[in-house]
């Protein structure tokens, strides 16, 4: 297992229900900081569920406090990480058990909250969080695959890859892989990546179809391919992110890590040559920009613009692909970002949910996505948010990235080592 390094004695007990929004001297903070801040306002521990509704594990919370751990990573604020760990407590019981979350439901949704554990564990050592990561990590070990090994969405989805399960589940199994000594995790992980991307690519577009049902059984699905009809945005934007996201973790000599590469390096251009020429964002169906009730979308938007920039700081892509990240986050600070008359901002224009069969059941088709409507502060758009201006901030700075989850602050070992009380502590997830 990896070093992991206690900060407990240094971490700000600090109350989340006051933060700023602007600067000391009046100056605006930078919009990472402005977004989170609201957020915390907004949704105090984490639940945005209305008054008397009940709360659950869900992949939702997972998005926000990624974006949050962003946030703590670039600004070494504690308000952060004591809201992530707030918003987690409220599930993790004293034996690593997890409230609400039902194991035979089998839903890699429920997945991506493992990364938090992750964080919490390390920063902590507290038993409890590992606990319930090791859970985790055994739920995917009993996920139910398709017959050439990949994992269902869900159990009431047999045979069905979707590309939303890739950021779900296989960020947190690498991170857990790399962190508990599990090498051989990874060859399962690039198989994940690998059969959507042989299967859902489109060869003429280079986009990816939202689903893959191996079995061709469902009506939504092509019944030579066993593709969905249409490449949707945030499907796209959940795929490019478990790329940024995955590879850091991967042993720099596994085989994987030069797949996944490759894979980003192909999907980036074909992302590019769909990005709206006149807004820099990108519409709810990728390929049909401008036509009838297609619309442009902000949490795939938020995406692209931190896999973009994710992908060129890690040193994965060129370049060039800061100029599409870079019109791209313009694009969305002219469209969807709102301040409010006491300085809160807002995000408008998120997706509220899109997927395939269930019931009543959703065809997949042109016309159910864009019969899909959008919500202003949807929590998933603001974890993508965060995540983009945290990576666009920390570009335009010039700050180093930090790829490894064990990345510390060192001179703050050093005021560990001599005693001195701090007020900020630092333990990146980024």
């Amino acid at each position: 297992m990896k070093t992991f390094r206690c900060l407990a004695s240094v971490l700000l007990l600090a109350s989340v229900s006051a933060v700023p929004l602007v600067h000391a001297d009046s100056k605006p903070l930078p919009w990472s900081q402005r977004m989170a801040n609201s957020a915390i306002q907004r949704w105090p521990g984490g639940r945005f569920v209305s008054a008397g509704g009940r709360w659950v594990w869900n992949y939702a919370l997972g998005t926000l406090l990624e974006g949050m751990d962003a946030v703590w990573a670039e600004t070494e604020n504690a308000t952060y990480f004591t809201y992530i760990k707030n918003s987690v407590n409220q599930f993790v019981g004293p034996d690593g058990s997890i409230a609400t979350y039902v194991p035979s439901e089998h839903q890699l949704d429920n997945i991506l909250l493992g990364r938090q554990l992750l964080l919490l564990y390390r920063v902590t050592l507290d038993r409890r969080y590992s606990k319930a990561a090791t859970f985790l990590f055994d739920q995917l070990q009993q996920q139910p695959r398709n017959a050439d090994g990949g994992f269902w969405h869900k159990e009431i989805y047999p045979n069905q890859m979707w590309l939303d399960g890739l950021y779900m589940a296989e960020p947190f199994y690498a991170e857990y892989a790399a962190s508990f000594s599990h090498p051989e995790a990874f060859s399962d992980i690039t198989r994940q990546f690998q059969l959507i991307y042989e299967h859902a690519r489109d060869p003429q577009t280079g986009l990816l179809y939202h689903g893959w049902d191996q079995s061709k059984k469902q009506r939504w699905a092509n019944k030579t391919t066993g593709d969905s009809s249409q490449f949707w945005a945030r499907g796209m934007g959940w795929y490019m992110m478990a790329l940024v996201d995955t590879i850091p973790n991967y042993p720099a000599e596994d085989p994987g890590r030069k797949v996944l590469i490759a894979q980003l390096r192909q999907l980036a251009p074909a992302i590019a040559r769909v990005q709206d020429s006149q807004t820099g964002l990108w519409w709810e169906v990728l390929n049909k920009g401008g036509e009838k009730g297609n619309y442009l979308e902000a949490s795939a938007s938020c995406m692209f613009v931190y896999a973009l920039v994710r992908g060129v700081r890690l040193g994965y892509l060129p370049s060039t692909y800061l100029e599409n990240a870079r019109s791209g986050y313009a694009g969305i600070l002219s469209h969807f970002v709102h301040t409010g008359p006491g300085g809160e901002v807002s995000l408008s224009g998120t997706v509220a949910g899109a997927g395939l069969g269930g019931h009543p059941y959703r065809d997949g088709s042109y016309a159910y996505y864009i019969g899909e409507k959008t919500d202003t502060n949807d929590p998933k758009g603001i974890g993508a948010f965060l995540l983009a201006s945290t990576e666009m901030e920390a570009l335009d700075a010039g700050k180093p990235v930090r790829p490894d989850p064990d990345t510390v602050n060192p001179d703050l070992i050093e005021s560990l080592k001599s005693g001195r009380p701090e007020a900020n502590a630092t333990m990146s997830g980024r």
